[in-house]
């Protein structure tokens, strides 16, 4: 149990970043698109009451994911949340911009262009960043042999995980525009829908690009036959939701739009596994579901506290999304 557990951990990490990319990544990507999807006030109103009844739910998994990994992986929460410091700031800038834009946006008519403004810096700001982070993870990045990171800002700043954060904005514009597509209607959807169509087929030479510098970057991850899988079905997932979406079933486009992104990360995790943080100076001081764990007793409480406490926030989750499953019309 004790071998087992910090691999329990590894994935249940995993999937609470995974559902968050998810959820929270329709309506950032949204946010992003917002003034393209949306260009008079009526619209723009659609696209706010479309995410206020379910973007400060979608936040709680990236909080989820946190709490994780702060305490599952303490060495890895430190080591990432102090050598990404700034980046992670900005992070925090840009949710809590979000936050404060929904609340005021249609209370403040004469700031409204600056409301709009404050829309898309902040979802922009997560949506590249994390990514961005992200891609740091998995090229590696300088440690110590006290676990800190050893590097500068710019040393977040290389090709490889700058190149891995624009594929991820173009992976959350695409949940974005997907949504939209299936939960708006008249000119907003069939904007959505043009944006979708050219952002799905966009995916294509993105990770076209990303796979090749991938092997280039990290040729182990040749070696992973479950990630040359997960390759193979977000390719076939791709596919099907490509053809969904050309026969108009946007909802059915969108649930399997999201599958590709869990596909995505199962990508991520059959090559990270068992790293969690890559040394890229010396892999010996890799951070590992092993070195970098918590205790035997603490693993287990917490996987105690998830089965607990999961399925209500997985049935909230479903509840939601079922009260609000229809379409949000502009409104005059």
């Amino acid at each position: 149990m004790a071998d087992l557990l910090p691999a329990v951990w590894f994935v249940l990490v995993g999937f609470f970043f995974a559902v968050y990319t998810i959820l929270d990544g329709f309506d950032l990507g949204i946010g992003v698109l917002f003034p393209v999807l949306g260009r008079t006030y009526a619209e723009k109103g659609s696209l706010i009451r479309m995410l206020g009844p379910l973007w400060d739910g979608n936040e709680v998994w990236i909080l989820g994911g946190a709490v994780a990994l702060f305490g599952a992986f303490p060495d890895v929460y430190a080591t990432v949340f102090s050598g990404f410091y700034l980046a992670l700031m900005l992070v925090l800038l840009g949710l809590i911009l979000r936050a404060v834009t929904f609340e005021l946006w249609s209370a403040e008519s004469p700031r409204r262009a600056f409301w709009d403004a404050t829309f898309v810096l902040g979802s922009l700001l997560p949506a590249l960043l994390l990514p961005v982070a992200l891609g740091n993870v998995v090229a590696g990045v300088p440690l110590g042999a006290d676990k800190e990171y050893a590097g500068d800002f710019l040393t977040l700043l290389r090709p490889f995980p700058l190149v891995l954060g624009l594929f991820g904005l173009l992976v959350i514009l695409n949940q974005g525009a997907s949504f939209a597509a299936a939960k708006t209607t008249g000119t907003v959807q069939a904007r959505a829908r043009r944006l979708r169509e050219i952002l799905h087929l966009a995916l294509v030479p993105g990770l076209l690009v990303v796979g090749g510098l991938t092997v280039l970057e990290v040729p182990a991850i040749a070696e992973r036959p479950i990630a040359w899988a997960a390759i193979t079905a977000a390719a076939a997932l791709w596919i099907v939701a490509e053809y969904s979406a050309r026969r108009g079933a946007d909802a059915r486009a969108f649930v399997l739009s999201s599958l590709m992104v869990v596909a995505l990360w199962a990508v991520v995790g059959a090559y990270q596994f068992p790293n969690l943080v890559t040394a890229s100076n010396d892999p010996a001081l890799s951070l590992t579901i092993t070195n970098a764990s918590s205790g035997e007793s603490t693993l287990m409480t917490m996987l105690v506290v998830a089965i607990i406490g999961m399925p209500p926030v997985l049935a909230y989750t479903w509840y939601a999304y079922r009260v609000f499953k229809g379409p949000v019309p502009a409104a005059s």
